[in-house]
C-alpha cells in the first residue's frame, strides 16, 4: 500500500543512495555505496563557479569496501566528486581507517569515534550506514540461498533472529523457515510428537 495522497507541493531536494553488493572473484566480497543531493532550483555556491545548477549533484560521494565473510574490512576507498567546498575532498583518504574494522556490534560507536566533528564528512560517514547493511545483505544473502536449500528442519538458525518484528523467535516465519529456533506456542499434538 502506498503512503496517502500528499497535499500539492513541489519537490525541492532529493538525496539518492545506491549501493551494489559484489562477490570478488579472490573471495572478498565489494561494495560501493553512492550518494547524490541535487536541488530542483539554482543556487549560489562561491566554490562552484558561482552557482549550483538545478540537478547538478550538491553531493555527489563514494565508498567502497572490500569484506571478507566475518566482516572484516580489508580494504577501504572513498572518493568526493561533488561537494559545496573545494576542500570536502581533502577528506576522503581518512576513510582508509576504516581498514582492519569489522562491521557489526559496535559499528556506529567505532564510525563516531573515527569521523565525528572534523574528523570526518557527514555525508561519508552517513553513507556507510547502508553500505553495512548492503555488506549484510549481501554475504547472508548467499548464506540464506545455501540455507534454503535444506529442510526446514536441518537449517541453522539465522544470526539476525530476533533482530526484528519478523525474525522474532515466536513469530510464524520463524516457525516454517527455522523450526529449530522457533520459540513460539506449539500446537499440543506437536509437542506431544516432539517428547514421543
Amino acid at each position: 500500500m502506498p503512503l496517502a495522497t500528499p497535499t500539492s507541493r513541489r519537490l525541492l531536494h532529493q538525496r539518492n543512495i545506491q549501493c551494489w553488493g559484489y562477490q570478488r572473484d579472490d573471495g572478498l566480497w565489494e561494495i560501493e555505496g553512492r550518494m547524490t543531493d541535487t536541488k530542483t532550483y539554482a543556487f549560489p555556491n562561491e566554490d562552484r563557479g558561482g552557482a549550483i545548477q538545478a540537478g547538478e549533484p550538491l553531493h555527489d560521494m563514494w565508498i567502497r569496501l572490500a569484506v571478507d565473510s566475518e566482516f572484516l574490512i580489508h580494504n577501504a576507498e572513498a572518493c568526493t566528486d561533488g561537494s559545496p567546498f573545494g576542500l570536502c575532498p581533502a577528506i576522503a583518504e581518512r576513510y582508509r581507517q576504516l581498514i582492519g574494522v569489522r562491521i557489526g556490534p559496535g559499528w556506529s560507536l567505532k564510525l563516531r569515534e573515527l569521523f565525528s566533528g572534523v574528523n570526518g564528512c557527514t555525508h561519508m560517514t552517513e553513507l556507510l550506514g547502508p553500505v553495512a547493511t548492503t555488506v549484510f545483505q549481501t554475504v547472508y544473502g548467499q548464506r540464506y540461498d545455501q540455507e534454503d536449500a535444506k529442510p526446514a528442519a536441518e537449517r541453522e538458525p539465522p544470526p539476525v533472529l530476533n533482530t526484528c518484528h519478523a525474525l522474532a523467535s515466536d513469530s510464524p516465519v520463524v516457525k516454517r523457515r527455522w523450526p529449530l529456533a522457533y520459540t513460539g506456542p506449539h500446537p499440543p499434538h506437536v509437542l506431544d510428537d516432539c517428547l514421543t
